[in-house]
């Protein structure tokens, strides 16, 4: 077992005193290193592996209706306790929450394999996400914990590699569980996984209380109004990617379907942040931000989730739309953009452990990825693969050194004892950016789809009278198949033969407001780029400990 933590407990609240390095033996570290990735990869590799086995679940549980529940309560619960996680963590220790993370996560896996129903496996992905949820914040506060700033990040890049790898890795685990032996293992198989964390957690994590407080000290209005706040904003950004089942199109930002919640949600944040203001344990500390750098990397990162996830969520839809490429292997079609992704997490995180610098490495990576996102502007049918995969490369370059600055920047401007809040809320901003970006994304392609698909069908010949009745049928149109089943059953056995030149219309359409849609990623890096600019290019200390200096600079 690794030798004990010296607790930094008795520190009073507000006390700025330097982020340091835990003193624990070499093998120990890089122990509870591997431990924490593992934890990681479990709870990444989920999602992408359910993502691939969902339309079979869907179908054998025979609940289409809520589909998107699947997906929409496990993100609602792990937003949810992202901060919560991050801030517990300060007080109670990085392993006590680990442990309640990792077992959540395994007793949802289990009752998911077990579900018989859809509200079955509604509610335990939702306990899933319970558990879920506290993985990334207190993995990068584990690292935060075990090296000085200027280590951190060669490791935080390992750390941000993960998701690509459980991006490669997953579709294939998804699909080669679905089809020979049971969706239900696919949950299953998470539960070795999972036990052997628990193992590697339990045996080699120390309990290091950071922060002095007592239960009735902690934030529980804060809990209560940031819970309240998130989940019906999460729940109106989600309608607005759903397709209305009564008018077969997207539901609009004028439905109160989606301004209701988003509105209610808005409120009630804006009461969490007053709430925070005046907290003593706030799980959010609002007054970090007065560090310039700290603000700036927490927009920089939501910005980078806003527009980054474009080319990962609508591109395998693409592929498996207009160049007919499998569920399965859609996703490695985008493989480019992910091996980017991860080269830039651990050779960005190695130049910044080496140089001991930041700013001018991530104003360089985003400027990859305002190129990336530029030529990706340029996408239509005919585009050949291999033209895709080049434009897609800059993309993953440009996202993958942030993922491991932020964390790096953000851990170097606090005390020991925030590290836990900053990581959670920083893990926050990217989680409510990529929500934000897939909701504004589906808008603009939605928007567009609709304006030219009259003009893309026409161009193919299609009569005015048929592409007016076709035009309310946009919404099936830009699926997988193009709806063709749908359109021999509505469609006059005489208008059967133009079927193959309405979905090369819509094809077309669909390729172009997918193409127009990367403007969100150009715009929201363009904005990432010229904040890095604003920022201070502080130099990370690189001793045993940081100084003073180092986390009050700013």
């Amino acid at each position: 077992m690794a030798p004990a933590i010296e607790a930094g407990v008795g520190i009073p609240f507000g006390a700025e005193e330097p982020a340091v390095a835990v003193k624990i033996d070499a093998r120990s570290r890089l122990l509870i290193y591997f431990s924490v990735l593992l934890a990681l990869l479990l709870s990444s590799l989920d999602q992408t592996v359910v993502a691939t086995a969902l339309p079979r679940i869907v179908t054998d549980l025979q609940g289409a209706d809520r589909y998107v529940w699947v997906v929409t309560a496990y993100m609602l619960c792990s937003t949810v306790t992202i901060p919560i996680y991050g801030k517990l963590s300060d007080v109670y220790g990085r392993k006590v929450m680990l442990l309640i993370a990792v077992g959540l996560f395994t007793a949802g896996s289990s009752l998911s394999g077990l579900s018989q129903s859809m509200d079955q496996l509604i509610g335990f992905r939702a306990l899933q996400g319970l558990g879920a949820g506290g993985f990334y914040p207190l993995a990068i506060s584990v690292v935060g914990d075990l090296f000085n700033p200027r280590e951190r990040g060669k490791y935080q890049g390992a750390i941000g590699a993960v998701a690509g790898l459980s991006f490669l890795i997953g579709p294939f685990v998804g699909g080669w569980f679905t089809e020979h032996i049971s969706w239900h293992w696919i949950f299953y198989v998470n539960i070795p996984l999972a036990l052997l964390t628990l193992l590697a957690v339990a045996l080699l994590l120390p309990n290091r209380r950071l922060e002095a407080a007592r239960a009735r000290d902690l934030d529980y209005m804060g809990v209560v109004c940031f819970t309240a706040g998130v989940i019906p904003l999460l729940i109106g950004l989600t309608a607005k990617s759903e397709i209305n089942s009564s008018t077969l199109q997207p539901y609009s930002w004028s439905d109160v379907n989606v301004w209701g919640p988003m509105v209610a949600g808005a409120f009630l944040l804006l009461l969490f942040a007053f709430v925070e203001s005046r907290a003593k344990q706030a799980i959010v500390p609002i007054d970090l931000f007065k560090k310039r750098n700290y603000a700036l990397s927490l927009m920089m990162t939501f910005l980078v989730g806003l527009g980054a996830y474009v080319g990962v969520i609508f591109m395998p839809r693409f592929f498996q739309t207009v160049h007919h490429i499998s569920a399965t292997w859609s996703g490695y079609y985008i493989l480019p953009a992910l091996v980017g992704m991860m080269a830039g997490a651990i050779v960005g995180g190695v130049l910044i452990s080496r140089i001991g610098r930041y700013k001018w490495l991530l104003s360089g990576s985003l400027t990859l990825l305002i190129l990336g996102s530029y030529l990706m502007t340029h996408l239509s049918v005919g585009t050949a693969d291999w033209t895709i995969w080049a434009w897609l490369l800059p993309i993953g370059l440009g996202i993958g050194p942030m993922i491991t600055a932020g964390t790096v920047i953000v851990q170097s401007l606090v005390p020991s004892h925030r590290i836990g809040a900053a990581s959670g809320s920083l893990t926050l901003f990217n989680q409510i950016g990529a929500v934000m970006g897939l909701a504004i994304v589906g808008t603009v392609f939605s928007s567009i789809y609709d304006n030219q698909l009259p003009h893309s069908l026409a161009a193919r010949g299609i009569p005015s009278d048929l592409i007016m009745a076709l035009d309310k049928l946009s919404g099936v149109l830009q699926g997988v198949g193009n709806g063709q089943p749908l359109l021999h059953s509505v469609l006059p056995p005489s208008a059967w033969p133009l079927i193959p030149q309405i979905t090369s219309g819509a094809n077309d359409a669909f390729s172009q407001a997918l193409a127009r849609s990367f403007f969100v990623t150009l715009i929201a890096g363009s904005v990432a780029f010229l904040l890095s600019l604003a920022l201070r290019d502080s130099h990370l200390q690189g001793g045993p400990e940081a100084t003073e200096e180092t986390a009050l600079a700013e």
